[in-house]
């Protein structure tokens, strides 16, 4: 007779164990959610304190203040216009591209979007620069229009057409990048059922392709939207000169500003953007939640449009014809005129020197000791939250409990707010993180670093997030039956497979804190400049050509290390599949 008694009796004698380790699992994710809370989101609670806070007593004061000054309104509407302009421009443009990437038998689409990327990929103030000499006195623009009849001239990028011009160009591959595979996922099937059934090409476009694209444009058209209303660089500077506030400058005009409820004041004005912020944040998760039942569906990556030779040669020189010009000529033009000896003067041989570089980087100390500073906080950053965001990653992928997706949604919130906003609650916190203790952080290069791995770090997570879904599980559970456990397991079958996504997520964390503006410009101090300061602070001290010379190297050390990256991800890509 077959008795089930010696196994009953091992389950007895292992359950007081396997409850103790369940209870200290249980312990150690509790207070791990605890410690994500007070980094991630008690500085943006404080943030909400302090516009209800005065005189130890909670108030409606401050909003009441804010609200009732025209200022605040007129900068509202400013910030609606804006905001909404450049996010229908990103929209109809992303939208557009990605259709004829998607569909149109087009020749070299790989290197297409390449270009596509370049304007998000560099930083939007550099992008700004850059369309501001292409239209400068001395730029290529101006210098056509002289040979044309009339007396033309070039478009103000100082206006707000010109801010949401350059809002909707920086942006519109974020709308592209959501969209073109949305487009490629929609069956074929049912567009040739619709051509069947007598519908053109246009009625199928509006009645059934546009319709089922919707979710990812929809959730492109609000990362735009989000991107626009988080901008800082470019209001700045093209706003300000022409004294269009919108609430990102206002809200650094107050934090800067003095008297006795300035942070107050910038405390309420940055709930009101956080609200929207977050609003359209949630519209987002929302949209993408919805938008999943298509990732079953199969990319069909093949065209569906062919032309005749004579059209495919027009639309394929009107692309590169916009590509060049949006994403490639104004960089050219901005290095070619970082070379004049001063601005505005003609692009002649005699007028050409090396004059402004010598000053940036041989004379000015403060623009090497900058570049300095950025390289470090980005290279501890990046470590840092390569490390941290990996190992998070990783449980998310274990984990997929309730405990694991609300530390995912706390470690989200620092990057999902403005980044003024954002500093804002880096002030409040680290100025005093205990009442009556200041520990010396704020007015350091330390404030910096603290704000870049809370901002930065969910850029890693869900970049090592999506490279552990790319594997399949069974891989792991056949290394652990092998024997292989520990670090032997990551060393020879998950980090060959992983790298090149975590090496992506750690490329992008070390570009965006190289050339951060937004959270920069409230939080540095003298001796803790950062590169997006100095090239900030040269535009609004008149030196253009300064900040041109040095904004031309820092956009071809991107370009180098994107190269780099692609090498790497060949190169990785044919060892690995060597290896099998």
């Amino acid at each position: 007779m077959i008795t089930n008694q010696p196994i009953l009796e091992r389950r007895e004698k292992a359950w007081p164990f396997s409850s103790v380790s369940f209870k200290k699992k249980h312990v150690y994710g509790w207070l791990g959610l605890l410690f994500v809370f007070l980094v991630f989101m008690l500085p943006v609670l404080r943030l909400v304190w302090l516009s209800f806070h005065q005189e130890g007593a909670l108030t409606f004061a401050h909003y009441t203040e804010v609200l009732r000054e025209r200022s605040t309104w007129q900068t509202i509407q400013h910030t609606v216009v804006m905001v909404f302009g450049s996010t229908l421009l990103a929209m109809l443009l992303g939208t557009v591209m990605a259709w004829i990437i998607a569909y149109v038998h087009v020749s070299g689409k790989r290197i297409m979007q390449l270009f596509i990327f370049l304007p998000f990929i560099i930083p939007s103030y550099i992008t700004t620069l850059a369309w501001t000499q292409f239209f400068s006195g001395s730029g290529p623009v101006t210098a056509l229009l002289e040979w044309l009849p009339g007396q033309l001239e070039a478009p103000n990028l100082y206006s707000m057409g010109g801010i949401i011009f350059m809002l909707g160009l920086s942006h519109y591959p974020l709308v592209y990048l959501f969209t073109v595979n949305v487009f490629r996922k929609i069956p074929r099937d049912l567009e040739e059922a619709a051509a069947t059934s007598g519908a053109s090409r246009k009625q199928t476009l509006r009645k059934l392709v546009l319709p089922l694209a919707l979710p990812g444009i929809a959730s492109g058209g609000l990362l735009a939207f989000l991107s626009n209303l988080d901008n800082f660089g470019i209001p700045a500077f093209l706003g300000t000169p022409a004294n269009i506030r919108v609430l990102s400058t206002h809200i650094y005009e107050q934090a800067i500003g003095f008297g006795p409820t300035a942070f107050s004041k910038a405390a309420v004005l940055s709930v009101i953007l956080g609200t929207i912020a977050l609003g359209g944040t949630l519209i987002q998760w929302l949209l993408l939640r919805k938008s999943r039942v298509t990732e079953t569906v199969t990319s069909d990556p093949e065209p569906r449009f062919f032309l005749s030779t004579f059209r495919k040669r027009l639309l394929e020189f009107s692309i590169w014809a916009f590509l060049l010009v949006t994403g490639l000529v104004p960089f050219i033009t901005m290095a070619a005129l970082s070379f004049i000896k001063a601005y505005g003067v003609p692009f002649t041989l005699e007028n050409l020197s090396f004059k402004n570089y010598a000053y940036v980087f041989l004379t000015d100390s403060k623009a090497t000791a900058a570049l300095s500073n950025s390289l470090q906080l980005a290279f501890v950053t990046m470590s840092i939250c390569l490390a941290a965001g990996t190992a998070l990653a990783y449980m998310r992928y274990k984990n997929k409990g309730g405990m694991s997706r609300m530390a995912e949604i706390f470690i989200t919130i620092p990057y999902a707010l403005p980044g003024t906003v954002f500093a804002l609650c880096m002030i409040f916190m680290w100025m005093q993180p205990v009442p009556g203790w200041n520990p010396g952080i704020y007015g350091s290069i330390w404030i910096l670093f603290i704000a870049y791995v809370t901002r930065f770090l969910i850029l890693q997570m869900r970049g090592s997030y999506t490279a552990f879904l790319q594997i399949d599980p069974s891989m792991e559970e056949a290394a652990r039956t092998s024997g292989a456990k520990g670090w032997v397991k990551w060393r020879t079958i998950l980090l060959p497979l992983l790298l090149p996504g975590l090496v992506g997520g750690a490329l992008l964390v070390f570009l965006m804190v190289l050339t951060e503006l937004t959270v920069s410009s409230l939080l540095w101090s003298s001796g803790s400049e950062t590169v997006g300061v100095v090239i900030f602070n040269y535009e609004q001290s008149g030196y253009s050509t300064y900040s041109t010379a040095f904004s031309s190297v820092i956009v071809l050390a991107i370009l180098l290390g994107g190269l780099l990256f692609l090498l790497f991800s060949k190169l990785w890509e044919r060892k690995v599949l060597k290896g099998k």
